[in-house]
Parts: C-alpha cells; sequence; structure tokens
C-alpha cells in the first residue's frame, strides 16, 4: 500500500480531569474572650471589612443566627454571632445583677472591642433586638446600622411576665423540673438545625436560669421611648402580626419612633427561619448601605 493511499488515525489525547471545584461555604471560626471575669463565646462567618453582628433571643443561642450569617457571609460580610452571658456556650453565672440589657449591651461592645473591629451593622431577634436599641445609645459610634427584629417594648410587657414568670418560678423553687427537661432535651439526636437549637434552649440549669430570667424580667427591658426617639443611627425594623410576646405594635411604633428607621413586615414570627430569602435579602440589602457611606 502507497503511502498517499494509506490512512491514518489520529488519537486525541484526553481531556484533562476537572479541578475539584471548591465549596462556596464561608469559612467559620469559633473563638471566646474574658469580660468582667466571665467568657462569653463567638462563631465568625466569612471575612472582610464589613462586619455585622448578630445576638440572640432569651434562653436560645447564637446557633439561631447560624443560617442568616451563612447567607450575608456569602454575600461578602464578616458576620459574627455572640452567645450572651447566661446563654449557649458562654459562662453561666448564678447572681441575676450580673443579667441586664445594658449589661448585654457591653458584652456586645467588647466582642468589637476583641476583635479590634471600630464599628459594625448591630443586630439581633427579641432579646437580641432590645440589645441593639441599648447599643445605639451607648455608644452610637459603634453602631453603622440597627437591625432589630422583633423588639420587645411597652406592649410586650405583659405578655412576657405572663410567659417568663412561670418559668422562673420553676428554676427557683422546682429545679427538678428544668433538670427533667433538660435531661429529656440531652437525649435528642442532634443534626438538625432547627432542633439542635429547640434542644439546646431547654438545655438550662436551674439556677443560673432563674438568675438569668431575674434580672432580665426586673431590670430595664429597653430604652425608654424618650431615649429611643433620639437613636439617629440607620435602623432596619422587622416585625409581624399574631405574637403578644413581640407585638407588632411594637416594631411599628418603632419605627416611626425613630428618625431613620424603615420597617418591613414579616409574614409569620418564623419566616426569616423557615422561609428566609425575602427577609434575608432585605438585610444583606440594608447591611450593605450601611457601608456604602
Amino acid at each position: 500500500m502507497s503511502p498517499a493511499s494509506s490512512s491514518a488515525t489520529v488519537i486525541e489525547p484526553e481531556p484533562a480531569p476537572a479541578p475539584a471545584r471548591r465549596s462556596s461555604r464561608p469559612i467559620e471560626l469559633t473563638g471566646s474572650f474574658d469580660h468582667e471575669g466571665h467568657r462569653l463565646w463567638y462563631t465568625e462567618f466569612g471575612s472582610g471589612d464589613r462586619v455585622v453582628v448578630l445576638t440572640h433571643g432569651i434562653m436560645l443561642t447564637r446557633r439561631m443566627h447560624a443560617p442568616l450569617a451563612r447567607r450575608l457571609a456569602r454575600a461578602g460580610f464578616r458576620v459574627v454571632t455572640l452567645d450572651l452571658l447566661g446563654h449557649g456556650d458562654s459562662d453561666r453565672p448564678t447572681e441575676s445583677w450580673l443579667y441586664s440589657m445594658p449589661s448585654f449591651a457591653e458584652q456586645t461592645l467588647a466582642l468589637l472591642d476583641h476583635l479590634e473591629v471600630s464599628s459594625a451593622v448591630i443586630g439581633g431577634t427579641s432579646l437580641g433586638a432590645n440589645v441593639s436599641l441599648e447599643v445605639a445609645v451607648s455608644a452610637p459610634e459603634r453602631a453603622r446600622g440597627l437591625i432589630v427584629e422583633m423588639p420587645v417594648l411597652d406592649n410586650a410587657i405583659v405578655a412576657g411576665l405572663f410567659t417568663f414568670a412561670p418559668l422562673l418560678m420553676a428554676a427557683r423553687f422546682l429545679p427538678v423540673t428544668v433538670q427533667a427537661v433538660a435531661l429529656a432535651a440531652s437525649l435528642v439526636p442532634h443534626g438538625n438545625q432547627w432542633v439542635d437549637v429547640v434542644t439546646d434552649t431547654l438545655s438550662q440549669r436551674p439556677a443560673p436560669m432563674a438568675a438569668l430570667l431575674h434580672g432580665v424580667l426586673f431590670g430595664r427591658i429597653a430604652p425608654p421611648k424618650s431615649v429611643r426617639r433620639k437613636i439617629t443611627t440607620r435602623s432596619l425594623v422587622i416585625g409581624h402580626q399574631g405574637d403578644p410576646i413581640h407585638p407588632f405594635g411594637d416594631a411599628d411604633t418603632l419605627a416611626i419612633d425613630m428618625p431613620d428607621a424603615e420597617f418591613v413586615q414579616a409574614r409569620s414570627p418564623v419566616e426569616l427561619r423557615l422561609d428566609p430569602t425575602r427577609l434575608s435579602d432585605a438585610i444583606r440589602d440594608f447591611a450593605a448601605s450601611c457601608y456604602e457611606d
């Protein structure tokens, strides 16, 4: 066979394997620091100069904000969730005078000092919402913006007492009931975000729980209305209807009282937890606007 009539088979090289796809999940780091003789724990999500601090509701833990923190971290924020004194992994002293909204605000500011962050967007839910207001009152220069979800103000006092006073009495005078609930919670398998949040909340110790509730219920719940009207920090207030502990009127009125606040109505108390896209996008856009100046 002549060379002209011969045919050659061209063997294509095999394509190089695609590089392993890196996870898009932001880095998460857990840390702690000492504040006035007590250790407080926090988790950082993501990195960067745009910092958001989130605090939790009463008897809850920083874990409740993990899904929102991850969403914000993927959008380029450095998000820090804090266990306030008496909650989560942080110390749980048994002296009631250690627990108050102003003290929780001091702990939040101490976290900023520990992280060497001059200012941040400060936010929280329920108790954490009130803490953010206290931060804006005591150190307005440290708060670039406030995220105030489900604040507990004047209209919530009676419902709050009806809800938490029995828990205080049980912790003080029937501690075995608190211990029994904690034991039952410890038997529930972990691994689901909201199951873990609920079991964390139920895993209380009687003496610290009683001290926490005593300090919060019989202390300053929130800055008074005359003071709230002077908070000029940019704020995003989130409220909903049908919840006596977090009345719609408290959130709506707060947004009207503060000079630079906008209001977003949630469809339900659990929208940000179970159907988070709309509200988390609003929080993301608000936090980004606080860093545009």
